[in-house]
């Protein structure tokens, strides 16, 4: 994962829960809690920029289909994607 090479300090309140696992992944893959967090962070804003470019390119696909049965497919799938199972 990128880094840049100012960074900026925020603070964040945990659950303690969540506090428990980011250091039980801390210790596991023997890295600071701060750098565990810095990665889920990133790779979370990676999936949802994934998620959305897949939302779009279905939406393009929705707009350029004529078989009616695909577009009810790909309905279903957006209605998923934006509302859940």
């Amino acid at each position: 994962m990128a880094t840049t090479k100012e960074s900026t300090r925020q603070s964040v309140s945990l659950p303690p829960r969540l506090a428990k696992r980011i250091k039980s992944l801390a210790k596991t893959e023997r890295r600071s809690a701060n750098r565990v967090l810095v990665d889920l962070i990133e790779t979370g804003l990676e999936s949802k920029e994934r998620e959305k470019e897949r939302f779009f390119a279905l939406a393009g696909r929705l707009a350029e289909s004529t078989d009616p049965q695909e577009r009810e497919r790909i309905k279903k799938e957006l209605a998923r994607m934006t509302f859940g199972e």
